[in-house]
């Protein structure tokens, strides 16, 4: 039920107020933005024509990137514009929206992780069946499934948002839209819409963790089996996906997993993992994969090649 009746639309605060600062600002948003679009859409243009890259982990890479695209892009346009303004407001129903995508493709994300220790899990442990395992059926599935649980993640945060009355306060101490700063702002008690949160967002970032550790712990102890090239090989996946595990997972946990306080430090670890960790993704899957560099290569030859031939 809609039970917004006096404001239509929220003020956001940002970062800053100081008009340098501002500019600063912008230039740096821009800069992680592009970076972000430019790494990740390269690695799924990649992963799409290149015939070297079929198997299970850059099926899964691929949706880590499109999901790091899509996150990065519900938060950043809309910050860096709101830098260039003097005051930056933002209608209710795109607040709302804005809510759901974050907590969409955030959630996405954590799946599509998930997926990845998996598939290495398989690939590791049971070699011998990894192809049927993760057959490109299966794999089809658990992405459907990804996508299907994160709708289902962000819905709830909607219906938590507009059981939220607000009729008065609407500057929103933040440089966008999410539960948090919207609970400040809620003429009502936010105690168990809080602790709705905590069990909700909080739950699915901590347990994750948890899987993800446990997961690559067992994969490293079985490790121990494989010869000294399959160990290397195997060791330089598992930590790319370990660090971008605790780059992502650390920020989210510190967030989402406390009451609803604020500290000076929460808009600088949410620029970390809303906006840094997404560019920072395709830098570490590919400066650490052979495979990935070798397929960009490739790519940009056959770039090359059609660009003489015009």
């Amino acid at each position: 039920m809609w039970l917004n009746n006096n404001v239509t639309e929220f003020i956001l605060l940002g970062l800053t107020q100081d008009p340098f600062r501002k500019k600063i600002l912008f230039v740096v948003f821009l800069i992680f933005y592009m970076g972000t679009l430019v790494g990740n859409l390269l690695i799924i243009a990649t992963i799409k024509t290149s015939q070297t890259l079929g198997s299970p982990m850059y099926f899964f890479l691929f949706y880590l990137s499109l999901s790091d695209t899509c996150f990065s892009t519900t938060i950043s346009p809309r910050t860096i514009v709101d830098s260039l303004l003097k005051e930056a407001s933002i209608p209710f129903s795109e607040c709302i929206i804005q809510v759901f995508t974050f907590h969409f493709f955030g959630c996405l994300e954590i799946f599509i992780l998930i997926l990845m220790a998996v598939d290495r899990y398989v690939a590791i442990c049971k070699p011998l069946h990894y192809m049927t395992i993760m057959s490109h059926w299966v794999c089809g599935v658990l992405v459907v499934i990804a996508w299907v649980g994160s709708c289902v993640h962000s819905l709830v945060q909607i219906c938590l948002a507009l059981s939220l009355p607000f009729c008065g306060p609407n500057e929103i101490d933040h440089f966008f839209c999410d539960l948090q700063p919207l609970l400040k702002l809620a003429c009502t008690d936010t105690y168990m819409i809080n602790l709705l949160l905590v069990s909700n967002s909080g739950a699915i970032c901590t347990v994750s963790f948890l899987m993800l550790m446990v997961s690559y712990i067992i994969i490293l102890h079985s490790l121990r089996n494989h010869s000294a090239e399959g160990r290397r090989k195997a060791l330089s996946t598992c930590i790319s996906h370990i660090i971008v595990v605790i780059l992502f997972f650390g920020p989210c946990i510190f967030i989402y997993t406390r009451p609803a306080t604020t500290f000076p430090m929460d808009k600088m670890i949410t620029i970390f993992y809303s906006i840094g960790t997404p560019m920072l993704n395709p830098l570490i899957y590919t400066l650490r994969n052979a495979e990935v560099k070798n397929a960009m290569k490739m790519l940009w030859k056959k770039k090359l090649v059609s660009d003489d031939r015009k």
